[in-house]
């Protein structure tokens, strides 16, 4: 269908170059969720097990079902979000007003009461830990979804999720450097635990770490996100402020391109959530120095870092579907490397990370560019839009993942006859079982994981150049409608866009 010429079809569309403060602004806002996500991520299952003293079995065994339950709880976001309008438009009064409660249950999270009993350790973290997921779910769902709803444009949506993931990479280095930082500043006085006394000294000493960053992190954080919410403006025109649960329902089920995303990313997430939760253990009992987990973390991030700002011209090159497809390649080479890599030889153990890392910054950053794409062929496919829904389905499949992925790293441990810290053994020996269960969830688990993935994205239908076609055809639907109700194109548009 024909565009009509006398039409400001660039307007009409949202294809115009992003200013500055947009793409800083969007990756403002990964940056003050990875305060919370990474942090819990890196540290959440050390913190339980050797500073609170929850068992490995226990907390796996949460894991799986608080992470379900977020994983439920970001349909129901999604579902608030379809349903939303406001002066200031669908997404951004969900990030203007949920930044602060979030950030502080990242802080409740962490402060598990030392004087709790394992049994009430426990109900204490299911309890925090599930609110956390259902702040971050409706905080999370309307930011990713915001992507789609600021520009239509392959290039500018790149340039979306890259400033994405370098704020993500940044807010990474922040934990190596900070976290990091204070662990290692603690490293001798671990070494030195002998005695129940030694260990609660200990377990106060970190915990004190946390109680401070996570304090830090609400300020930076909300900083962060109201920059986010000032500076991304939706500009995508809907011609429905809300769309039904029927209407939600059907677009869902026939989006094939999304299925296959989800399907896909559920292998590589499971493999890469699992690391997350490993780190800590690899560089205590492989490596055997807790303080180099700030030295891991930064070889992630920084590879990140490295990578992001040339992704928008490897997508130009290649393509969204080509780059995400290749990048199981580096992970399964890494992973491997990784597992196998003697602890003594920190230099090929830094080389394999960094390699396995340049897999896991593309697959984190071109899914969500994906995602985005998969918007607007529900759109096309049946003339209703649906950023919350389809969005909150790739982050359910995300959350499961993670899931999954902590569990696995945690029942690995039980698995392996992994010894926790404790007053009758405050600064145990591990088994070697553990420690093949330690290197099997950082390095064997994500390389497997990568190439189921990469098997299933082969079926992924909808190439950049496709996306175009279907993007300007759904447009040229919209113009001819708002031409033969004459109407304006003002008339179609959320508050935000300005003209």
């Amino acid at each position: 269908m024909a565009i009509p010429e006398t039409m400001d079809t660039s307007r009409l569309r949202s294809l115009e170059k992003l200013p500055i403060k947009t793409v800083l602004g969007y990756g403002a806002g990964d940056f003050a969720f990875n305060l919370a996500f990474s942090l819990s991520t890196a540290f959440l299952l050390y913190y339980y097990t050797d500073v609170a003293g929850i068992s490995a079995a226990a907390v796996g065994n949460m894991f799986l079902v608080v992470r379900l339950w977020e994983a439920a709880a970001d349909l129901l976001a999604g579902r608030l979000v379809d349903r939303t309008m406001t002066r200031w438009g669908k997404f951004r009064p969900f990030i203007m007003f949920g930044a602060v409660p979030l950030l502080f249950m990242s802080f409740l999270t962490f402060r598990v009461p030392a004087s709790f009993d394992e049994g009430m350790k426990l109900v204490y973290a299911y309890a925090t830990y599930a609110i956390l997921g259902l702040l971050y779910s409706l905080v999370n769902i309307p930011y990713g979804s915001l992507a789609s709803a600021v520009t239509q444009s392959v290039r500018e949506r790149a340039k979306l999720v890259a400033a994405r993931a370098f704020g993500a990479g940044v807010g990474g280095v922040v934990l190596a450097f900070v976290v990091g930082g204070f662990i290692q500043d603690l490293r001798g006085q671990k070494a030195q635990i002998e005695t129940p006394e030694d260990l609660i000294a200990y377990q106060a000493a970190v915990q004190g770490v946390f109680t401070k960053v996570t304090l830090a992190f609400i300020v930076v954080g909300t900083a962060a996100f109201w920059f986010t919410a000032w500076a991304c403006r939706e500009r995508v025109i809907r011609t429905q402020p809300s769309i039904s649960v029927k209407e939600t329902i059907g677009t869902l089920r026939t989006n094939t391109p999304l299925a296959f995303l989800c399907a896909s990313s559920f292998f590589y997430l499971i493999g890469l959530f699992a690391v997350g939760g490993a780190t800590a253990f690899y560089a205590q009992y492989v490596l055997n120095n807790i303080g180099l987990i700030g030295l891991i973390t930064l070889v992630n991030v920084g590879i990140a870092l490295v990578i992001t700002p040339f992704i928008p011209k490897l997508i130009d090159l290649f393509g969204k579907k080509n780059v995400f497809q290749f990048c199981g390649v580096f992970t399964i080479i890494g992973g491997v490397a990784l597992f196998f890599a003697p602890g003594n030889l920190l230099w090929l153990v830094l080389l394999a990370l960094a390699i396995k890392g340049i897999g896991a910054s593309l697959i984190n950053t071109v899914m969500f560019g994906l995602e985005a794409d998969t918007v607007e062929y529900g759109e096309w496919k049946t003339g209703r839009r649906s950023e919350g829904a389809t969005y909150a389905l790739f982050s359910f499949t995300r959350k499961v993942t993670q899931s999954l992925g902590g569990a696995l790293g945690a029942w690995a441990l039980a698995i392996g006859a992994y010894v926790a810290a404790s007053a009758a053994n405050p600064n145990p020996v591990q088994p070697a079982s553990a420690i093949i269960a330690i290197k099997f969830t950082i390095g064997l688990l994500p390389a497997i994981a990568a190439l189921l993935a990469m098997l299933i994205f082969i079926k992924y239908p909808l190439n950049d150049k496709r996306f175009a076609e279907i993007r300007d055809e759904t447009e040229a639907r919209k113009l001819a409608a708002i031409t033969a109700h004459h109407e304006r194109p003002e008339d179609f548009v959320t508050p935000d866009h300005k003209v």
